[in-house]
């Protein structure tokens, strides 16, 4: 598939994942508000989670992806097979199942332990130490499945088939939704919140085994059948692990910056987790549809041109993809930070989640969204570290923007509170993403063309102006925001449609939208050819 489409089916599908995950979040603020409970479960689903991103979609991902891609198309002019790479896949999966058991166990074991080090200013509230630690063992066996989807959606990826792992994730939010609706109705009048986070967490494992259920049904019919047998360290085994070690390093630095964050999140008033992740997920919500979608669809690409020595190819793909990060979110930025109060009161105020919640998580959106083009821009320059085999570069990146992180946060959090902490995570992720652009330009592997830096320079005179609109446009609207449904709609819609088209209008003008590859989006093709299978380039 071309770039193009490889992120158009991504991003499309992630699209939906967001959707469903925005009414999870704006069910869940009114359901159960910024308190006791809801802090709780916002810190039982970050520790399965966290170590997710940790394992499956990070070091175990960008190790295996390039492994699985050479065993099947082959490298340096030996063929590949779909017997090696099942075999690979095989012998991978022999070992990767019993680690994540053990590790899973013995994690719900010393979960007391593990909630204390994550958030001890809890046992000075009665009952939400041990409610945080309940929750956390019904919602970590999630670990264990989603992590073996992950598996499974990156052995789809390398063969170009993004659909399934990019449509996993709506289940999940699904068997939350599900899961609020429920709780909801079995508290009835009692206003037990304890009642609606329980049945919470058992949706959160439940989830899991739907997605894992779901890409089984997907590899098979890809043609790919999986076995489980006793573990075998082969030596391709042993070359997944000695690059696993490394990505692991490197991607639980940045988990350990979550961690760190949720550390002071939980030593500032009661509610601050809440709002914090609750905030961030709006956020992601840009980062998911682009960021993971580039990420995820160059990976394989780039790792393809690099294996057969194509390097002006290679950094043409990573170009484009650049390109078209900023072109999404340096608008989604600007239009979220000057928006998050509207967004925020029309969204979430209602319920148990107060008008002062809503200004509170406003300000956090505003700090973390000044971060959110280095996010997107950090899944772009990842690839090209990852398709050559070197996962410790990384490593030593994110190990700077930790200390970086954790040296801000110790003095702007007792000064700002959690405003000062998504700060401080934004700039992080910007250091990151400095250092990151640096090595590869040093390296040769990838650098800023003219064109490129003349068509992002273009994008930002276009989200200036947009900008400078909706900075006109939200406080003539303010009334509306926290009116009814229909003075919502209209108020919001407002916002997006004149935000977009001042935008797209100017972008036009300007030139930062590429009039070939626009023409080549509309341009119909009677089928499918060879050329679908490779990246649509952009001069």
């Amino acid at each position: 598939m071309s770039l193009i489409r490889s992120v158009g089916t991504i991003g499309g599908l992630t699209a939906v994942s967001r959707v469903f995950g925005f009414a999870r979040d704006i069910l869940l603020a009114r359901a159960l508000g910024a308190g006791l409970a809801a802090d709780a479960f916002q810190l039982a689903f970050t520790l399965p989670n966290t170590f997710r991103r940790l394992f499956a979609e990070g070091a175990f991902s960008v190790a295996f992806v390039p492994l699985y891609s050479r065993a099947l198309h082959g490298r340096d002019g030996e063929p590949g097979s779909e017997e090696a790479a099942t075999a690979f896949a095989n012998d991978v999966l022999s070992v990767f199942v019993w680690v994540l058991l053990a590790f899973s166990g013995l994690c719900m074991t010393l979960m007391p332990g593990i909630v204390w080090l994550l958030a001890r200013e809890y046992m000075t509230v009665p009952g939400k130490f041990e409610l945080s630690v309940f929750l956390s063992r019904v919602t970590f066996p999630y670990l264990g499945l989603i992590s073996l989807v992950a598996m499974l959606s990156g052995l789809l990826n390398a063969r170009s088939r993004f659909g399934p792992g990019a449509a996993a994730p709506v289940l999940l939010n699904i068997c939350l939704i599900s899961g609020i609706i429920l709780g909801d109705h079995l508290r009835g009048q009692s206003g037990d919140d304890v009642v609606v986070v329980e049945v919470l967490a058992a949706a959160v494992s439940i989830s899991g085994v739907a997605q894992l259920a779901y890409l089984a049904w997907a590899t098979r019919r890809a043609g790919v059948k999986l076995t489980v047998k006793l573990p075998k360290f082969t030596p391709e085994v042993k070359r997944l692990g000695m690059l696993i070690l490394p990505a692991t390093f490197g991607a639980g630095i940045y988990q350990i910056s979550q961690l760190v964050d949720t550390f002071f999140a939980t030593s500032l008033p009661q509610g601050s987790l809440t709002l914090l992740k609750l905030a961030d997920r709006l956020n992601q919500m840009p980062l998911g549809i682009v960021g993971i979608a580039l990420g995820t669809a160059i990976l394989p690409m780039l790792s393809r041109h690099i294996h057969t020595g194509d390097n002006a190819e290679a950094q043409r793909l990573q170009g484009n993809a650049f390109e078209i990060a900023t072109l999404l979110t340096l608008p989604a930025a600007a239009a979220l930070a000057v928006c998050a109060p509207a967004f925020c009161t029309a969204f979430f105020v209602g319920g148990k989640f107060t008008p002062a919640d809503g200004a509170i998580m406003a300000d956090i959106v505003v700090a973390l969204v000044a971060g959110l083009p280095a996010y997107v821009i950090v899944k772009v320059l990842n690839p090209g570290f990852f398709a050559r085999e070197d996962t410790r570069t990384p490593v030593w990146t994110a190990l700077a923007s930790l200390i970086f992180n954790l040296g801000v946060n110790l003095y702007v959090v007792e000064r700002f509170g959690i405003v000062g902490l998504a700060a401080a995570t934004a700039a992080s992720a910007s250091l990151n993403c400095l250092l990151l652009y640096a090595i590869l330009h040093k390296r040769g592997w990838f650098h800023f063309t003219p064109r490129l830096a003349s068509r992002v320079a273009r994008q930002l005179v276009a989200t200036a102006a947009m900008t400078a609109a909706l900075w006109y446009l939200v406080p003539l609207m303010q009334d509306r925001y926290a009116g009814g449904l229909i003075d919502k709609v209209w108020s919001l819609a407002a916002l997006v449609a004149g935000g977009g088209a001042v935008f797209f209008g100017v972008a036009f003008a300007v030139g930062a939208l590429d009039k070939d590859l626009l023409g080549q989006l509309r341009r119909r093709r009677p089928a499918r050819t060879k050329a679908d299978d490779e990246i649509l380039e952009v001069e």
